[in-house]
């Protein structure tokens, strides 16, 4: 573990030993199937770390022309692949610049579109994501496949006349999950959309794939890449976001106050609102090195961020010591969805980025100020340095 004396709250750090170690995995599934593994990027788009996960991985996927930038700037020689439930003409005039796989969420989008893909004097890949109206994932909020979903073309609604230019199809139906749901899953994608693959070039199974977690199913990810790669002969595509940096960053905080009201409650330097938002969205409580369940270990508290929201609450814990003012605590698997969902609500800082190097070493990458918070409210002429 790193001194956390050395380091300076709140403070992201991705631990690049772990972050390798991921990747590896991942390339060992690509050498082994010559599918091709992509880095969402709305789940990590730390670009310091894109030159080295350029080594292992294909390259990336973008949810809008500000993601696929990062990777045309800082993983220039990857594949740039996009998609969103729409485009915009301005956006889609830009992306037809650095994109090779344009995924679109309709057909209607297609053929609004088509037109500067066609004449963009690029050899651009063009898809349909496809709605199976299958999934396993139990929260409607990260569920692309309930009723009534926005993601996706269903098999009601496919147009094969609509298909010239289209050279593959993408589905994304999975979050968290291990390679059963897949196998599960690719069974109803090649039951209603088979007679299409016939004609494709390509597949993309999207992403919610934990491949990097300790009891995923390695063998059985493989058996399903392979079993598209042979029925039909095509490319596979997988594009997690969460694999390439599961359990690979922490977030540093400090006590800033402890207050009694029935129980022991510590204010933090972090917030849950504003610095690790799925903690209340998902909703769920995360790790802290050396902690215990409530009332597990001697000294109980609840953890609080710095906001005005009462319901900024990180979760209840328990200690084997008491809990002091300035003490840090050192939150796992922030690498991901933090960085790139963090805000400065109430006006409160980011967390600076820092990097654990494979030496031991900790790096600062950036820090934020006033600067950050108030330029993404207006032209701010009057900045003074305090």
């Amino acid at each position: 573990m790193f001194n956390t004396n050395l380091i300076k709250t709140p403070c992201y750090v991705i631990d690049e030993a772990k972050l390798i170690k991921n990747l590896e995995i991942l390339k060992t599934v690509q050498d082994r199937t010559d599918c091709k593994i992509l880095l969402a990027q709305k789940a990590f788009s730390n670009f310091n770390f894109y030159p080295l996960i350029g080594k292992y991985l294909a390259g990336t996927t973008a949810s809008g022309i500000n993601e696929a930038m990062l990777c045309h700037n800082y993983m220039p020689y990857a594949e740039n692949h996009i998609f969103a439930p729409a485009f915009t003409e301005k956006d889609m005039t830009e992306i037809v610049k650095i994109c090779d796989h344009i995924v679109f969420n309709s057909f209607s989008q297609w053929d609004m579109h088509k037109n500067i893909v066609q004449n963009s004097g690029r050899n651009i890949e063009c898809g349909i994501r496809i709605n199976p109206e299958y999934s396993e994932i139990e929260t409607d909020i990260y569920n692309p496949c309930f009723k009534y979903s926005r993601m996706g073309v269903t098999l009601k609604n496919f147009d094969e006349s609509k298909l010239d230019g289209i050279s593959g199809l993408h589905f994304h139906t999975m979050c968290e999950q291990n390679s059963d749901t897949l196998e599960r899953t690719i069974k109803v994608v090649d039951e209603k959309f088979g007679k299409y693959l016939k004609h494709m070039k390509w597949i993309n199974f999207g992403g919610g794939h934990h491949i990097t977690r300790d009891d995923y199913d390695i063998e059985k990810l493989i058996d399903c890449i392979m079993f598209f790669k042979q029925k039909y002969g095509i490319q596979v595509y997988i594009e997690p976001g969460e694999a390439v940096a599961l359990n690979a960053g922490y977030l540093v905080a400090s006590v800033l106050d402890i207050i009694e009201n029935d129980i022991n409650i510590a204010i933090l330097d972090a917030s849950a609102a504003c610095h690790m938002p799925d903690v209340l969205e998902m909703p769920y409580r995360p790790n802290i090195i050396g902690s215990g369940q409530p009332d597990e270990k001697k000294y109980s508290y609840r953890l609080g961020g710095n906001t005005c929201l009462a319901g900024d609450i990180i979760g209840d814990y328990s200690f084997d010591t008491p809990l002091n003012i300035n003490d840090k605590l050192v939150f796992c698997d922030m690498a991901i969805y933090t960085t790139v969902k963090n805000n400065t609500f109430n006006g409160i800082n980011l967390p600076s980025i820092a990097v654990l190097r494979q030496n031991g070493k900790i790096e600062t990458l950036c820090e934020f100020g006033y600067t950050h918070f108030a330029q993404r409210l207006g032209n701010d002429k009057l900045y003074h340095e305090l």
